[in-house]
């Protein structure tokens, strides 16, 4: 072997190196084993890119034909699985383009015309996330889809709303489920406000100050879909603001997720028992042979943490990072793909573990029985007879102290008892004691009344298409 093949020119930028890279520093600093899920947006790039030089005529026409030839060919062989990756080529660029040019010859070695791997990198995350994120709007659109169906087989069933996890005064279980639907509506409104700002190209910016070559950036982003070009080249190379911004979207989608496992959990329960969850998406007990666990929303719930992780992580990566581009943030890629990954399986789970839950509604309807939960709405009635709130915020009290120490409820009381608290009230009190007085009386917008609640769920079923 040549002293030159022992040297660190063997590697693509090793020219300034007389040694070789030592072995554990290859693998310490290797991100091919995570960053190769980026090779069809590195070759999109890389296609691109070329296609720009031969326009500008930085490269020849001949040179531009066997270079997008033989990305397709390297293309194809990842997709079916005969590539062979060499983690001494670092990451998913540089085995790209040494594969290349092993095919190609000297015009591969064109490729990287103008180009650094700092602004590569900043594409091909982009690109990648881009597509991520449209994915992600439809896996959210089919997780609320679930939720608005359930909300129109039910609709009518009323239930316990609760505050500070206390029964707190009946609402329509298809409002409780709706309310989740707006969640993730505000995920899908974040995501789709993510994706219209880090819709830029960074390609162009180079290591950090640009390029003195005369390159196209504006045909480049017209080709590549993107809404315009980066304005700073320093900023380019370092921004990883669209990552976090990500990240963050994804801990929100997570959280909300979280929450609805949590009641799913609870519900199930044999102190609630509001659900049934298919038996396909339950687990067993290994010494309980009774025992039904909810290991899905469990399991959900568990994950927030892990998406929560990443952000924190790219976060402690970034903070501190001098300009411009620093090794530091090839650890973006792992926090960004592990949360994406969990968030996007979650999801998944979730709509289709929603498709196999049934509720009880003779149980819910129990369960709107006890802890006065009407109180709110015989205050709302004697301010409706000129009361001050306060003053029926009192009453309404005192008639409660009144039924616990007799062990009844609003309901059990007779005119007569209820009038000895105060002389407004009538005998149409008992209409606005039902239950289905108090959930109907809530007629504001976005009130629980079943006017309302139908309203909210035309309204989803049209946003979604979804056909009645």
């Amino acid at each position: 072997m040549s002293g030159q093949e022992n040297s660190g020119s063997s590697k693509l930028w090793g020219g300034r190196f007389a040694e070789t890279t030592a072995a554990s520093v290859e693998a310490f600093t290797a991100s091919i084993q995570y960053d190769a899920r980026l090779f069809r947006h590195d070759i999109m790039g890389s296609m691109v890119h070329a296609r720009m030089l031969a326009r500008q005529g930085l490269i020849s026409n001949e040179e531009r034909d066997a270079i997008l030839a033989g990305l397709a060919e390297i293309r194809d062989e990842i997709e079916a699985g005969t590539f062979e990756f060499r983690p001494e080529l670092e990451d998913i660029h540089m085995n790209i383009e040494k594969s290349l040019t092993d095919r190609i010859g000297p015009a591969g070695a064109k490729l990287h015309t103008a180009r650094s791997r700092n602004d590569q990198v900043a594409l091909d995350l982009r690109l990648y996330l881009r597509d991520e994120g449209r994915e992600l709007d439809q896996l959210l659109a089919g997780l609320q889809e679930a939720l608005v169906r359930l909300a129109r087989r039910y609709l009518g069933a009323v239930m316990p709303g609760y505050t500070h996890l206390q029964r707190a005064q009946p609402v329509l279980l298809s409002h409780h489920l709706l309310a989740y639907h707006e969640m993730f509506d505000r995920d899908r409104g974040r995501i789709r406000d993510w994706l219209a700002r880090m819709n830029v190209l960074p390609l162009g910016a180079a290591a950090m100050a640009g390029t003195g070559l005369p390159i196209d950036r504006e045909w480049v982003a017209a080709e590549l879909g993107f809404s315009g070009v980066s304005a700073n080249s320093m900023d380019t190379v370092s921004d990883r603001d669209f990552a976090l911004e990500l990240l963050f979207c994804l801990n929100l989608v997570q959280l909300h997720l979280s929450r609805l496992s949590e009641e799913l959990v609870l519900w199930a329960s044999k102190e609630f028992e509001f659900v049934r969850i298919g038996d396909r998406y339950c687990t067993g007990s290994s010494i309980m042979p009774q025992k039904k666990n909810p290991d899905i929303p469990e399991l959900i719930r568990g994950k927030s943490g892990r998406v929560t992780g990443a952000l924190v992580s790219l976060l402690m990566t970034v903070k501190g990072l001098p300009l411009t581009y620093n090794r530091d943030l090839q650890e973006d890629k792992e926090p960004v793909f592990d949360a994406l990954d969990t968030v996007k399986a979650s999801l998944a789970i979730a709509a289709e573990l929603l498709a196999n839950t049934t509720f009880d509604q003779d149980r819910l309807r129990q369960a709107t029985r006890g802890g006065f939960m009407t109180a709110t709405d015989l205050a709302d009635y004697l301010v409706r007879r000129n009361m001050p709130f306060r003053e029926a915020h009192g009453v309404v009290g005192r008639i409660v102290a009144h039924c616990q120490e007799r062990g009844i409820e609003l309901e059990d009381m007779s005119l007569e008892e209820m009038r000895e608290f105060s002389d407004r009230i009538e005998a149409d009190i008992f209409d606005v004691l039902s239950v289905e007085g108090s959930v109907n009386s809530r007629l504001s917008t976005g009130g629980t009344a079943l006017a309302r609640v139908e309203e909210a769920l035309r309204r989803a079923e049209q946003q979604l298409g979804i056909a009645r």
